[in-house]
């Protein structure tokens, strides 16, 4: 067997962060719990809070400290995140203390090996904004107290095998077993509660590291000690069996935020809502499938002339994609079009995020070159943004009508951007068996008429150079619409195509006069 071990030293610090706004980023964070100081990162102990300080004296050192309560559901959801991203490269998967555990040998071959497997893990977790510290070693347990250990090693301490996993914890300060006592099985145990006694007994009898205390006879400690703390010993050693509560996907995803300050922007709802983002693309990759919707809930600040309206009280944003995506940038970017026009009837207190719509299937790999498939990619994007930003039904598509008039041949419709790709088509392009274009899709609202000189037309004053043609049109005799038109492809001096006609001369009595006449432009 083989276990990464990832350890978040600053776990409870980084959930609480991405509750902050604009206004709180780069000042220092310390967490709170009754009235003293737990965690303070590092801005703030360089301005000397440390933590067992009391509230007013922290500030009275840091007075641009941002002080917040530690929340032990607030940590749970976001270990829960990482957890998730970690079940993209396995099934077997424990969370436990600060930390989480994934037995990797049989993904190894899967992922190219432990290196790139460690490398792509690192770029999954990274979204979620966390300091991860990890190892590896045949043992959960010796792999969790390896990546406590030595957090001064950037690729952490790494060992495939146990006698070198055993070298290495006869090193290890035993002040690391503290933690090993409250996780997994042993989390009820007597040792758990009492270990800062325990603690305080080891370094008065001189043990500083584990082979110390293995150097002590095992009954002695068990009687003194409770035997919690050899049993942790004999599990990381490989000596003991390890129990594990394996991690279950849940089939829907949920995920709450409490934000720190109220939000009454949307770019204060979209600092928040990026954490849930990147929450809910790991939980999306754990099952290898993309998202094909999602909706965020607003929680607002609840007023009294508000008391009896639900909707004034939260806000739900359903963003639906055209077609399944897993970049959690487009998904980001898609929320704050909608945003950017949605109201907020109140204040912003908390952000909820749900999805139970993932399709099944790994996103597409990126191409070298572009292709029929990457362009449509892109226009579909195009297509949900603009969606996103005006609404769904301010944007249309063109379809095609019966008739042969140009101004008539086509009616506006709702677009679907899943299919607008496929059935678009770009003036002078064509695909396989398809045939050349020859009309623009820009047309004038009505044919504007043009001036000529040698019986060339001019546009601008500038002579056109006559490209293809003619076509000619012959129609609307039925309805008072006569048109009796030849239609030529031509370019200006710069190289512009446009679309003009010349009117049959006969048509002079009808109303639509004689001559040339500009009716469309190409892209």
């Amino acid at each position: 067997m083989l276990w990464i071990a990832l350890h978040l030293p600053a776990l409870s610090l980084e959930s609480f962060a991405a509750t902050l706004g604009p206004a709180q980023a780069g000042r220092p964070v310390a967490l709170l719990e009754s009235h003293r100081i737990v965690q303070a990162d590092a801005a703030a102990q360089a301005l000397g809070v440390q933590p067992g300080m009391k509230r007013a004296t922290a500030l009275a050192l840091a007075p641009v400290l941002v002080l917040g309560a530690a929340d032990v559901h607030r940590d749970a959801q976001a270990l829960v995140a990482v957890a998730h991203a970690a079940l993209a490269f396995t099934p077997s998967v424990a969370v436990s203390g600060q930390g989480v555990r994934l037995e990797v040998h049989a993904s190894l071959r899967y992922f190219g090996g432990l290196v790139a497997l460690l490398a792509r893990l690192k770029t999954a977790l990274r979204p979620l904004g966390h300091r991860v510290q990890l190892a590896t070693a045949p043992t959960a347990l010796g792999a969790a107290l390896l990546a406590r250990w030595r957090p001064d090693l950037e690729a952490g301490p790494h060992s495939t095998a146990l006698g070198p996993l055993r070298t290495l914890l006869d090193r290890a300060p035993v002040g690391l077993l503290g933690p090993a006592l409250g996780s997994d099985a042993a989390a009820a145990s007597d040792e758990a509660a009492t270990w800062p006694s325990t603690w305080e007994a080891l370094q008065g009898m001189g043990l500083h590291t584990l082979a110390d205390l293995r150097a002590l006879p095992r009954s002695g400690l068990a009687r003194r000690f409770g035997p919690g703390l050899l049993l942790a010993v004999d599990r990381a050693r490989g000596d003991a069996p390890e129990p594990h509560t394996w991690v279950e996907l849940p089939a829907s995803f949920a995920s709450r935020l409490e934000l720190f300050t109220r939000a009454d922007l949307s770019e204060q709802v979209i600092a928040g809502a990026g954490i849930l983002l990147a929450r809910l693309v790991a939980w999306a990759q754990a099952q290898h499938g993309r998202i094909a919707r999602f909706t965020l809930v607003m929680h607002h600040e609840r007023r009294h002339r508000d008391a009896d309206d639900p909707a004034a009280q939260a806000t739900a944003l359903e963003v639906v994609l055209a077609e399944p995506a897993i970049d959690p940038a487009h998904l980001q970017l898609l929320l704050t079009e909608r945003l950017a026009r949605t109201p907020m009837p109140a204040p912003t207190l908390e952000l909820g995020l749900r999805c139970d719509a993932v399709v099944p299937g790994e996103a597409p790999n990126g191409e070298l070159f572009p292709t029929r498939a990457s362009e449509h990619a892109g226009l579909t994007r195009l297509v949900e943004r603009l969606q996103a930003r005006l609404g769904r039904e301010q944007v249309c598509r063109l379809d095609p009508v019966a008739e042969h008039r140009p101004e008539r041949a086509t009616q506006a419709s709702a677009a679907d951007a899943a299919t607008v790709g496929r059935q678009g088509a770009v003036p002078g392009r064509a695909a396989p068996g398809v045939a050349q274009v020859t009309r623009p899709v820009w047309l004038w609202p009505e044919p504007q008429p043009l001036p000529e000189h040698g019986a060339r037309p001019l546009l601008d004053g500038r002579p056109l150079q006559l490209l293809a043609g003619p076509e000619r049109i012959e129609t609307g005799w039925w309805d008072g619409a006569l048109a009796a038109r030849d239609y030529f492809i031509a370019a200006t001096g710069d190289g512009t195509l446009v679309w003009i006609y010349r009117a049959r001369l006969p048509l002079a009595a009808d109303g639509e006069g004689s001559g040339w006449f500009l009716h469309g432009r190409f892209a």
